[in-house]
């Protein structure tokens, strides 16, 4: 029994460490992103956004699913004490992603101006997509190095590189944007589009801090494996299995565990450019300004997305911390620690969904005012309408990696498949019914991850046996969530009437929304002293608790 608490702690402590580097990540990009949009504004936002989804896509198709599969291969062969295999997937892994890797970096730089013009209508973003083109090898082969030691069962060098590389792009990005913005400047006024061209070099400046910050974690990573190899290298010379794998194997292997995660990861990501393609195409059939359309979708991918993937990267790093850990138990034949884990995992991530869908539904504007410096209603609308995504999506991208853990790899790519065919009628007739603009890509968005949730949990239960407990997964937490949402509101609008200033307000309504929340989940028996030490610093949080007499 002491075992298994020592097992579960260090799954949900690994789990917590790369979610704690993710949300300081996010947060940083906030950040930056207030400066960055207040150089470039929505439409650079929008030149911006235009040149991520090609890039997202393009890096979702070549790499984005190396590191989940090299952390599982890896899992399942240290699980075995088979050494030399699990370093030799490793070396395997480096050179498929340095072929795909460069295979995308080349279609990304030659096709910048197809993608960005004829397909999203864009075209001045093909300057920031080029260069993003060399991130895509960069990341393949940084995505390898996380993977293995996310295989070991260690998330701080991921947690360390992700940290070190989202602060190299913070600076990086907002200076070069100051400095291109200004050059572009020069070269739209002789050019006779002053503001367009000044807007897309500003976002080339904010994709130029990406390629710097990858860069940095590539060197980071580098360093840690170099350390480490030390250590591998001892317990090769102790390997005593037999059987050696070929390259050859290793490849087939690892060919036949990206694939079904790279179906599932790009339907699951297609969805984003899909919506781009075709709202901007309706609308524009439709009549709207194109100045106005370009605006809608800056605030859209620039803003609110920015926003809503802060508390979903939670969801992707315990994802990928569970995968590792579900692998080595599905191979040791272990179904009650899988059970177990699934459980605590869910639990886990829906804590944090809960007081974040609402805090951002009730807070929208005031969010949107304070990181972007933007009071338009729209903005606001958009936050407080499309928060709800942020439960369904952080449930379904965990379900994603724990059906991938279990080895039920078709499944997120059929669930991904339905959703995404469900979403495009969907969105399609929001706008041509209901002509609801951009809020039609809002509600598309929550009605995709609603889909992929329910079936994936379908899924989920059918193929590991595993039982939520309702009560302390959901009740509890939306319960807790809504009276928090509550104060929350109660306080911003106090302090706000009182100071004039929203900075003061939404600040304070936060720190205050968080403390209700603490209070209200150990009050209702959300969760327990055991389950506080299992995390980063909880025994400070249950010394918190006591000295108020909450435990």
């Amino acid at each position: 029994m002491e075992r298994k608490k020592r097992t579960d702690s260090n799954f949900l402590m690994q789990g917590s460490i790369l979610a704690i580097a993710s949300i300081i990540s996010r947060v940083i990009g906030l950040l930056y992103r207030s400066p960055l949009t207040a150089i470039i504004g929505k439409t650079g936002n929008d030149c911006y956004g235009t040149a991520y989804e090609v890039y997202n896509i393009i890096l979702i198709l070549s790499s984005y699913s190396i590191p989940l599969a090299v952390s599982k291969l890896v899992a399942t062969r240290m699980a075995n004490k088979e050494y030399k295999n699990a370093w030799r997937v490793f070396k395997g892994a480096l050179f498929f992603a340095c072929t795909t890797g460069t295979i995308a970096m080349l279609i990304v730089f030659l096709g910048a101006d197809f993608f960005c013009g004829t397909v999203l209508q864009t075209p001045l973003s093909a300057i920031a997509l080029r260069i993003l083109a060399p991130v895509l090898l960069v990341v393949a082969i940084v995505g390898v190095m996380r993977g293995f030691f996310q295989g070991l069962h260690t998330m701080v060098p991921s947690a360390f590189s992700q940290i070190l590389e989202q602060i190299v792009n913070a600076i990086v990005s907002v200076v070069a944007a100051y400095y291109l913005f200004s050059y572009g400047s020069r070269v739209g006024a002789v050019l006779g589009d002053q503001a367009g061209i000044a807007a897309a070099y500003g976002a080339a400046g904010g994709t130029t801090g990406t390629a710097i910050g990858a860069v940095f974690a590539l060197l980071f990573m580098t360093f840690m494996i170099l350390i480490y190899r030390r250590v591998i290298k001892k317990k090769m010379r102790r390997d005593r299995h037999s059987g050696v794998e070929t390259y050859g194997n290793i490849m087939k292997v690892l060919v036949l565990t990206i694939v079904p995660v790279l179906l599932s990861t790009t339907l699951y990501n297609v969805s984003a450019i899909i919506d781009q393609g075709i709202f901007k195409n309706i609308v524009n059939i439709q009549g709207y300004d194109k100045h106005q359309i370009s605006e809608w979708w800056g605030v859209f991918a620039g803003q609110y997305i920015v926003l809503i993937n802060v508390p979903i990267s939670i969801a992707s790093a315990m994802a990928a911390s569970s995968v590792p850990s579900l692998a080595s138990a599905y191979q040791e034949g272990n179904v009650m620690m899988m059970q177990r884990r699934i459980r605590l995992a869910t639990r886990f991530i829906m804590l944090i969904a809960f007081p974040c869908t609402i805090g951002m539904a009730v807070l929208g504007g005031p969010i949107m005012q304070l990181l972007f410096m933007d009071s338009d209603i729209t903005s606001a609308y958009m936050m407080q309408i499309g928060a709800i995504p942020i439960i369904f999506f952080s449930w379904s991208t965990l379900s994603n990696g724990l059906l991938q853990g279990i080895n039920q790899m078709r499944i997120p790519v059929r669930n991904a498949a339905i959703a995404l065919v469900a979403q495009i009628v969907f969105l399609v007739a929001m706008l041509e019914i209901f002509h609801l603009n951009i809020f039609a890509v809002v509600l598309a968005n929550a009605f995709y991850g609603f889909m992929m949730a329910v079936l994936n949990h379908m899924a989920l239960k059918k193929y590991s046996g595993a039982n939520l407990d309702v009560v302390k997964t959901f009740v509890i937490p939306a319960g807790a969530a809504c009276v928090m949402g509550v104060v929350v509101w109660l306080c911003y609008k106090l302090v706000f009437a009182i100071t004039s200033i929203n900075a003061i307000g939404t600040i304070l309504s936060i720190v205050v929304g968080m403390f209700v929340y603490f209070v209200l989940m150990i009050l209702m028996r959300g969760i327990t002293e055991s389950e506080l030490r299992t995390l980063p610093k909880g025994v400070v949080l249950i010394q918190i608790a006591k000295k108020l007499h909450l435990m």
